[in-house]
């Protein structure tokens, strides 16, 4: 039993040009948990998660076809305000990409675009934020220093909370652990296992072992279609289709 959905793709097929990339993908991102995607390279899986922000439109010649309902809205009709959309659904990508400004105006960046301008309330939030990206202890008596002064790790975890600043309802990761070390990678892992409690999570890795310990539904992906998604222990330990079996055993991929 699949709880409520707060992302549903339907149908949904994505072009770049005249090469169609997605080919009828129907799934759901339940409230509060953590989605994987996974899949070998060029599977899709990242074209699919630009998806659900609207992040492919800035890309020219692209189009889709099908819906992605969040919260019962389509969020690809006319009505839809992209900008509010994409303050709504965080995203952090495969490597980190801090602003080139200090620590501190690297989260109070997206505060005052959002119309808080109290000094208080931006150093209470940019507080908040770094907590919760397990940095604060790290960056607290360097808040004016570069944001390009931290380690690749560190890096991450700031995006990280530049993207939980603003209160997203959801946040998007694209392989965000693929180019930092295994030690910051699980400082990420545990990060992403706690912000169910608060937020909608999708990720997409490469990596199958952090599929397996991070989410608690996987999709697997194979040529922009959606091969099998279910609850990740089942679909790991006892997978319906023979292709996800030769996939997680490492048959090909």
């Amino acid at each position: 039993m699949i709880p409520e959905a707060k992302i549903e793709a339907k149908k949904l097929d994505f072009y770049y040009g005249h090469k169609k990339a997605l080919n009828g993908i129907s799934m759901v991102a339940p409230k509060n948990k953590v989605t994987a995607l996974i899949g070998p390279s060029g599977c899709g899986k990242s074209t699919f998660i630009r998806t659900l922000n609207r992040m492919n439109d800035v890309i020219p010649g692209t189009r889709v076809e099908g819906q992605i309902i969040i919260d019962g809205v389509d969020i690809y009709s006319q009505r839809i305000d992209v900008v509010e959309l994409r303050r709504r659904i965080g995203m952090v990508f495969q490597k980190p990409n801090p602003f080139p400004k200090s620590i501190f105006d690297n989260i109070a960046y997206g505060l005052r675009i959002n119309g808080i301008k109290a000094k208080n309330k931006i150093e209470e939030i940019v507080e908040k934020s770094l907590q919760e990206a397990a940095l604060w202890d790290e960056v607290k008596d360097r808040l004016r220093e570069n944001a390009f002064s931290l380690s690749g790790g560190q890096q991450q975890r700031l995006c990280i909370a530049r993207s939980v600043a603003v209160e997203p309802e959801v946040i998007l990761y694209d392989e965000p652990c693929s180019a930092i070390d295994p030690i910051a990678t699980a400082k990420i892992e545990d990060l992403i296992q706690k912000q169910r409690e608060k937020y909608t999570v999708v990720i997409v890795t490469h990596n199958m072992q952090q599929a397996a310990r991070v989410s608690d539904y996987t999709a697997f992906l194979m040529l922009g279609e959606l091969i099998e998604y279910g609850e990740t222990p089942k679909l790991f330990t006892n997978p319906e289709n023979k292709l996800t079996e030769d996939y997680i055993t490492g048959r090909f991929g």
